[in-house]
């Protein structure tokens, strides 16, 4: 995959090249001071990349059985409740 770097100004200059390129399937490497700043990518490609993180990432039965498990090696607080007046 090919990607352009640009600087910011010249982005702003050219934005419709900018992201007539990123709709081709090219993202585009903008720059601000020299540095990496923020890549421009088609929209298709960015819900692409959105699906396959949340593929990767655990689902909420996962996180649930990785919590540590009460066997009762966890000491309670003695607390005592406080009343309250309504």
């Amino acid at each position: 995959m090919h990607t352009t770097s640009w600087r910011l100004q010249d982005a702003k200059n050219q934005f419709s090249k900018v992201v007539d390129a990123a709709l081709h399937g090219e993202p585009q490497r903008v720059t601000r001071r020299g540095r990496d700043a923020v890549v421009v990518v088609a929209a298709a490609d960015y819900e692409r990349m959105l699906r396959h993180e949340r593929a990767d990432s655990p689902g909420l039965v996962a996180h649930l059985l990785a919590m540590p498990r009460d066997d009762g090696e966890f000491a309670r607080a003695d607390l005592e409740l406080r009343e309250t007046e309504f």
